[in-house]
């Protein structure tokens, strides 16, 4: 029997690891490509939608503006001035004002030239409805709560606010009001720059251009006077009767609106200080007072007043 020569026999041996492994790493090579490519994908669609949508978005802003644009005086349309008002006489809030109250303002406000000055004591309901209704013009608020006038500037920061801290209680109405007319010749006479009054009524801690501007509506919805010791509006009407005395332009005039009429304070301040003669319109609601240019000198803050003052009987 011939026996075998040497031979050099190899072994190889694969362990099944290897294999598991070579497969496990084809697998997570094959995972990361596809994780990468989905987000590829991804942001290229993003991408396109926001710019599709940024170049919608121009185009109704360029629509919207060019509709203003064209319109007399750079002034909202009229059917866009009838959707503000609709809506926000459809509030749920039980505060707002009537549909027929805000249309006597924005009427006003329609026929205003531009640029109008608008000037609202009381941060209401209706705040960005008057800021919208003046486009292109300017619309100041005065607010009794500063913390609240910081949080909606804060929200809102187109409007402009101011707050004011009042020092009259409403129960001290009818005794304000016979101070001032005993005043009425030395700090509490009508036509003075108030940030320099020592009038108990005249608000003189407002910004510099407040007192600077001529204002061509003037609307009182504040503070506060639905109790005996909250300000009451005895110093709002008071100033929006003053601020207008020396500023108005010759043959320009400027309204007055007060809302809440109904209420005695109201109706005290509005005959002392806006006057009877000067009321072309009101309901239970709101009083629309338009006041024209005063005598420097004036004593009297109506003119019928003074009549009777002058006269031999009075």
């Amino acid at each position: 029997m011939k026996s075998g020569g040497n031979t050099n026999t190899k072994l190889i041996l694969v362990h099944p690891y290897i294999q598991k492994q070579t497969s496990s790493n084809r697998l997570w090579l094959l995972a990361f490509v596809s994780f990468f490519t989905i987000a590829f994908l991804l942001t290229l669609l993003y991408t396109t939608d926001t710019i599709i949508s940024s170049k919608n978005s121009s185009v109704v802003s360029s629509v919207v503006n060019s509709a203003v644009s064209n319109t007399p005086t750079s002034q909202l349309p009229t059917s866009a001035i009838n959707a503000l008002l609709h809506y926000a006489s459809r509030s749920n809030d039980s505060f707002h004002m009537s549909y027929g109250e805000m249309k006597s303002i924005s009427d006003v406000l329609r026929r205003c030239a531009p640029p109008c000055n608008l000037l609202v004591f009381g941060l209401t309901h209706e705040t960005l409805l008057w800021k919208s209704l003046n486009h292109n013009g300017r619309t100041v608020y005065i607010e009794e709560n500063r913390y609240y006038a910081a949080y909606f500037e804060e929200i809102h920061p187109e409007i402009e606010v101011f707050d004011v801290q009042y020092t009259t209680k409403a129960r001290e109405a009818r005794e304000l009001v016979s101070a001032v007319k005993e005043a009425a010749r030395n700090e509490c006479r009508p036509v003075q720059n108030l940030l320099f009054s020592d009038c108990k009524l005249g608000l003189n801690d407002l910004p510099n251009h407040v007192y600077d501007l001529d204002w061509d509506v003037i609307l009182v919805d504040g503070p506060r006077g639905d109790g005996g010791d909250v300000p009451g509006r005895m110093s709002s009407i008071f100033t929006a009767a003053v601020l207008p005395g020396a500023k108005i332009r010759r043959n320009h005039k400027t309204h007055v609106f007060v809302h809440d009429y109904y209420r005695e304070i109201e109706r005290l301040c509005g005959d002392e200080f806006l006057c009877r003669e000067n009321l072309v319109e009101s309901n239970d609601m709101l009083a629309h007072y338009v006041l024209e240019r005063m005598d420097k000198n004036s004593t009297h803050f109506c003119r019928d007043r003074k009549k009777r003052s002058a006269s031999p009987s009075a």
